[in-house]
Order: structure tokens, then C-alpha cells, then sequence
């Protein structure tokens, strides 16, 4: 565990590593196995399969959004909370996170299983894909809270400054999915809902470490009876700050969506089969920087309590520069070798040519895509969520959604893939606005400590 002087004192690249490291690779593991699901689903059951989970993907993404609306909020605050020297109250937050995180989880579940089927049409599913869509995601639903658990708990353990073992809760998972997946697809011909079998059984391995590591007596935080009783102020609170990644996500998951169903109409079943592949390769492409995010997360938080705004600068500014090397890298290897990842899934010809030309169009502004998503979450990480929620919707609603209703109009299936990156450039300029005034401020801030934020 980092201990509070490290956090306020230490090397910040040392620390930027030592928490994004862990983090990482959690996230590349938990997409890698994401990648497996859908390569065994391609293999076992063919492009219908995927085209039914990528017509799903948008519920997911909604249940991943509340998630973050809860974990986000708790961890920003837990971290400011251990700056600022306030260990009882970044215990409050933390007992507060668990109850909403499962009350979300049922609400959310249920009120998901009684529309599943309308909801699978509204989202694109043809009479084809439809049975796919509706088998993955009714198993899915049924486990949502064990998502809910471990995967926004680990924001938690990492906040208090243990992310190996937040590392560990993902790494579990990831394994028992792998293992499990060939099991239920293959050896007992369970098809889609057998994948989807897998992964709440795996959701669930990772929900009893995180819960064993907290009851046992080995967190630094504590869960306690008296926290574990949401007050509504506080509730608020920390939602407030959470709204900014649910926002993103919802407004992403809208957008899936209204990309799905613009591939449906331009492109049919193979052109929603591409983009479910396209996810899964960006995905992996984007949790790095996701990872280093996450990671520079606390340590901007605690050096914002601690009103160390030199190191938060260097942290942000260090973040930006990883971010940026692994996004450049990765697009490289997009540009030069599309079709090595299509085979991956498949080996229908006609899917693959579908997808190396949507690929392209689709992943042409990833080296600047770090910079925007820090730049977005570093407001939710200082507590200020306004900016926050402005900086992630201008990507994935207020430039994305236009783009999505009239670039297909003029260009058809070419401007339903150049939608994305259109919004990616947009955003990035709106993003580089907010931050040179952010960072200006920092600056006579380190000038004039005794100045308030």
C-alpha cells in the first residue's frame, strides 16, 4: 500500500506508474478476455453471435454507467478525504458506495429484464440478430450485481492507495472467464448465453475477492454497519461527481445505438458484425490510457486536498505523456495490420473486407484520444464535475449524435465510420481550451498558495 507521505512527497512518474501499472494491466486482461469472448462466440456460433452481443452493448454500457456514477464519485472523494487527513470520512463514502452500488444494481436489472426484448429492437437487433441479443443479455442482467460489486468497488481499494490488489480483483476474473468460456460454448454447445454464463460466474469470483478483502481485515478502510446508511446530502455528493462518467457512458451507450442502427440500414448483419469487432479492438486499443487515468486519479485527488498544485500539474502533465506514446503506438499497429485483427474473430471474407475499411475511418484520430479523456476526468478528479460532464459529452453526445444523424446522409456507410473521428477532433479542441485555463490557474496558485480554489 502507497503510504500518505509517498502520495504527498514522493517521486510523482514513480507513483503515476505504480498505480497506473497495476491498473492497466487489470483493464488489459479484462479486455483481453472481453476480445476471447467474442473470438470463441465468432468461432462457435459465427458473425450473428457477435452482431447480438454488439446490439447488447449499449445495455451494458448504461449498467457500467451506473457503476461509475457511484464508483467515480466515491473514489474522487475518498482520495480528497485522505489528503485533507479525514479517514472517518473517507470510511463514510466508502460504506455509502457499497449500498448504492447494489440498490443501482437490482433497480437497474430489473427494470432492464422487463424491456429486454423492445429494448434489443430499439437498439438495432434484426429478426436475425435479435434471439442472439436477447439470450446474452437476459443471463448478463441476472448478474449485474456481482459487475456492480467488484468492478466499482476496485475504484474504492484503489483510492486508499492499494492498487495491486485492485489489480488482483480483475485478474481473477479475467482467468475464470477464459477458462470457462470454452467450457460453455464449445464442450457443452451453450452458444451466446453460455458466454454470457462465463461472465457473471467470473463477475462473481471478483465481487468475493474484493468483498474478502474488505471483511477480512486487510483494507486500509474499513466498511462499517453505521456507513452502510445512505444519507441523501452526502448521496448526492459523491453522485454529483459520478455524474460525469455516467453521463459519458449513457450518452455513449446513446450513441451505439444510433450507430448500430445506421449500420443496420447502410450495411445490414456484416456491417454491425464489423462494428462489434471494431469495439472489442478499440477497447483493448484504449485501456491503457484508461488505466493511466484511473491511476493518476488519487494521486491528483490527494495532492488537491493537500493543495500541492505543482504536483498536480506534473502529475497531469506526465499522465499525457504515457497516454500518448501507448495511443500512437497502438494506432500504428491499426493502420499497418487491420486485417491481422478481423482474423482474429473470423474468417468470412466478406466481414473482414467490411471491416479493415471501417476500422480505418473509425480509429483515425486515437493518438489524441488520451489527452481527451484525461483531460475530462482530471475535472472529475479535482471535484469539479460540471467541466467534467461538459468535456465528456462534447465527444460522445453534443458532437458525436450530429455527426451520427447527418454524416450517413451525405456519405452513407463511409460517413456512419467517419462519425467517430469527427467528434474525436472536435472534442480535443474544446478539451485543450479548458485545460490552458485550468493550468494557468494552477500556476498562480503555486504563486499564491494562500489563494483559495
Amino acid at each position: 500500500m502507497v503510504s500518505e507521505k509517498e502520495m504527498g512527497e514522493g517521486n510523482v512518474l514513480q507513483l503515476i506508474i505504480s498505480f497506473s501499472g497495476p491498473a492497466i494491466t487489470a483493464m488489459l486482461v479484462t479486455s483481453i478476455y472481453n476480445i476471447v469472448d467474442r473470438i470463441y462466440i465468432g468461432r462457435g456460433v459465427g458473425s450473428l453471435g457477435i452482431a447480438g452481443i454488439a446490439i447488447g452493448h449499449p445495455l451494458m454500457m448504461i449498467k457500467g454507467a451506473t457503476a461509475m456514477l457511484v464508483a467515480i464519485g466515491s473514489s474522487a472523494l475518498i482520495s480528497i478525504s485522505l489528503g485533507q487527513k479525514k479517514k472517518e470520512e473517507a470510511e463514510k463514502l466508502l460504506g455509502h458506495g457499497f449500498t448504492l452500488l447494489v440498490v443501482f444494481a437490482v433497480i437497474s436489472s430489473a427494470l432492464s429484464l422487463a424491456f429486454l426484448t423492445p429494448l434489443m429492437r430499439l437498439f438495432g437487433a434484426s429478426d436475425n440478430v435479435l434471439p442472439y441479443a436477447v439470450d446474452y443479455m437476459r443471463i448478463i442482467l441476472i448478474g449485474n450485481v456481482f459487475q456492480m460489486i467488484g468492478h466499482g468497488a476496485n475504484n474504492f481499494i484503489r483510492a486508499e492507495g492499494s492498487p495491486r490488489t485492485a489489480m488482483l480483483s480483475s485478474l481473477i476474473g479475467a482467468v475464470t472467464n477464459i477458462v470457462l468460456d470454452p467450457i460453455f460454448i464449445f464442450l457443452l454447445k451453450m452458444g451466446v448465453a453460455g458466454a454470457a454464463l462465463a461472465t457473471i460466474i467470473s463477475q462473481a469470483a471478483s465481487a468475493a475477492w474484493v468483498l474478502h478483502y474488505y471483511l477480512s481485515g486487510k483494507s486500509y478502510l474499513k466498511i462499517r454497519k453505521v456507513n452502510l446508511r445512505p444519507e441523501l446530502p452526502l448521496s448526492l455528493k459523491l453522485m454529483s461527481l459520478g455524474t460525469s462518467s455516467f453521463v459519458r457512458q449513457v450518452s455513449n451507450s446513446m450513441s451505439v445505438v444510433l450507430l448500430n442502427n445506421s449500420l443496420q440500414y447502410y450495411g445490414g448483419d456484416l456491417a454491425v458484425s464489423a462494428m462489434g469487432i471494431i469495439f472489442s479492438v478499440r477497447t483493448l486499443q484504449l485501456m491503457p490510457v484508461l488505466g493511466i487515468s484511473q491511476g493518476v486519479q488519487p494521486i491528483i485527488g490527494y495532492n488537491c486536498g493537500a493543495k500541492q498544485w505543482g504536483r498536480v500539474r506534473q502529475a497531469f502533465t506526465l499522465a499525457n505523456v504515457l497516454a500518448a506514446v501507448v495511443t500512437v503506438l497502438n494506432f500504428i499497429a491499426i493502420m499497418l495490420f487491420p486485417e491481422f485483427f478481423f482474423r482474429l474473430f473470423t474468417s468470412d471474407a466478406d466481414l473482414i473486407a467490411v471491416g479493415v475499411a471501417g476500422i480505418r475511418r473509425y480509429m483515425l484520430f486515437l493518438p489524441i484520444l488520451g489527452y481527451q479523456i484525461l483531460g475530462a476526468n482530471y475535472f472529475q478528479a479535482v471535484g469539479k464535475p460540471k467541466k467534467a460532464i461538459f468535456l465528456n459529452l462534447s465527444r460522445q453526445a453534443i458532437f458525436l449524435i450530429p455527426a451520427l444523424l447527418l454524416l450517413p446522409r451525405c456519405f452513407g456507410l463511409t460517413g456512419t465510420w467517419s462519425a467517430q473521428p469527427a467528434a474525436d477532433a472536435l472534442s480535443v479542441m474544446v478539451t485543450t481550451f479548458f485545460v490552458w485555463r485550468e493550468m494557468r490557474r494552477l500556476i498562480q496558485l503555486e504563486r499564491q498558495p494562500q489563494q483559495l480554489l
